[in-house]
């Protein structure tokens, strides 16, 4: 007569567990990752204003010219092209 041993959890070792550690790697943003998509969203903002109404938000706060201005959209800029980075990062760990 064959017994049968009452299923219990203690039952399954470390081995027998999967963990996908890969994918806890990048699913917390970093605080370079949420200052830039700040940036990005007053970019945004700011092209929205001038789009519909003629408005240069960044140019009306700090002064049209201004070397502050040109800072702003200097780090604007750069905030774009490290989320394209950040972009091109991710889709290439997706494929390997």
């Amino acid at each position: 007569m064959a017994t049968m041993n009452a299923p219990t959890m203690d039952r399954r070792t470390t081995g027998e567990r999967r963990i996908n550690t890969h994918s806890r790697q990048h699913s917390a943003m970093s605080a370079l990752d949420y200052l830039a998509m700040a940036l990005l969203i007053i970019g945004g903002l700011n092209w929205a204003m001038v789009g519909l109404f003629d408005v240069d938000m960044v140019a009306t706060i700090l002064g049209p010219g201004s070397p502050a201005t040109r800072i702003t959209y200097i780090v604007v800029g750069l905030a774009a092209l490290y989320s394209i980075y950040t972009t091109a990062k991710m889709a290439g760990s997706k494929r390997g």
